[in-house]
């Protein structure tokens, strides 16, 4: 029997009677982390790992019932024994640890093993059947390490400064944007101005005493004050609204894995693309699965087939698992 399914609400676990990231609301659901395809509104109660709390209550409302566990804290559901354990993604992102009669089932959630000091650093869990994101699971998709594109965005900003122009790089509002604001430390004490959705994001973040450059909101700057010099952060949704047009003569950048093709900068309509991803790579794919030790992987939310072809090649059990998670969904 398999200790977890894909059912119409998400992925399900019977023995514990819970859910893992559903997409329609159900009495309990198990959370690996607070972006909006794996948290959404309407559940009876969310469990997560400690620091997701102040995350999730900021997106669900103070009327939802979250109750946060310390990662690698264990808890019996049912009859199953479950612990979260990190996922490396964003801050309080978790893998779902699942023990049911000496089987281990883990659900990965999104992950990534390049370093972050925006949040705690992956954690590989030993278990029989692993269920990863397969959101660039293709050989084209390797990272640089980030210290180089953090280098690179500085170097982008420096020269639009130069010329009397302001940068507007869109990225993620959660995890992205505050990775950004940390790792520019490296270069610059400047403050950054950002969109209101990733401020509130980055004062959750600030409280659990993450180091970022200081922030300033679009909305506090007098209208008609000159951006040019500015560094702006935005969510790709603000491109072409009116909340772009008090910028000027402006540059406009995008933070994504996608940004490795190409094609994809000039869909986006950018002058400039970033490859830095809060997801892992395909190296780290292929490393997580082998660190697992799984006899079994299934696979959700990006190239799922290319990731089990490649693994059934190599010996591996593998099958796609439907979900509707969207993986770097922004680009």
């Amino acid at each position: 029997m398999d200790l977890i399914t894909s059912t119409e609400a998400g992925l399900y676990c019977a023995a514990g009677d819970f859910h893992i990231d559903p997409w329609m609301p159900v009495p309990r659901a198990v959370i690996t982390h607070a972006h909006a395809d794996h948290a959404r509104p309407g559940c009876g109660e969310y469990l997560c790992a400690a620091p997701s709390v102040p995350l999730l209550v900021r997106r669900l409302g103070p009327e939802a019932r979250v109750t946060g566990w310390p990662y690698g804290h264990v808890e019996t559901l049912g009859s199953a024994r479950v612990s979260l354990h990190p996922a490396g993604h964003i801050l309080g992102s978790a893998q779902v640890r699942v023990e049911l009669g000496g089987e281990v089932w883990v659900a990965s959630g999104d992950y990534k093993q390049a370093p972050d000091a925006t949040c705690t650093p992956f954690e590989p869990v030993r278990c029989d059947v692993f269920i990863t994101e397969a959101t660039f699971a293709l050989p084209i998709y390797q990272w640089d390490p980030p210290e180089a594109v953090f280098q690179q965005i500085h170097a982008w900003w420096s020269a639009n400064a130069a010329e009397g122009r302001a940068s507007i790089l869109f990225c993620y509002a959660l995890g992205k944007a505050q990775r950004i604001l940390h790792g520019l430390m490296a270069h610059t004490d400047k403050p950054v101005l950002v969109h209101g959705a990733v401020e509130g994001i980055t004062q959750v973040y600030r409280e659990a005493g993450v180091p970022m450059l200081p922030t300033v909101p679009v909305v506090e700057v007098a209208r008609g004050t000159s951006h040019a010099g500015q560094l702006i952060l935005a969510p790709i949704s603000a491109a072409g609204t009116p909340w772009m047009k008090r910028f000027g003569d402006h540059r406009r950048a995008l933070a994504s894995g996608f940004m490795r093709v190409r094609g994809n900068r000039r869909r986006r309509a950018v002058d400039r693309g970033f490859v830095l991803s809060d997801h892992a790579d395909w190296p780290a794919l292929l490393d997580t699965i082998r660190a697992t030790g799984a006899r079994k992987v299934l696979t959700t939310h990006g190239y799922t087939h290319t990731l089990v072809r490649w693994l059934n090649e190599s010996g591996v059990e593998a099958a796609p698992l439907a979900t509707q998670f969207e993986g770097e969904a922004d680009t």
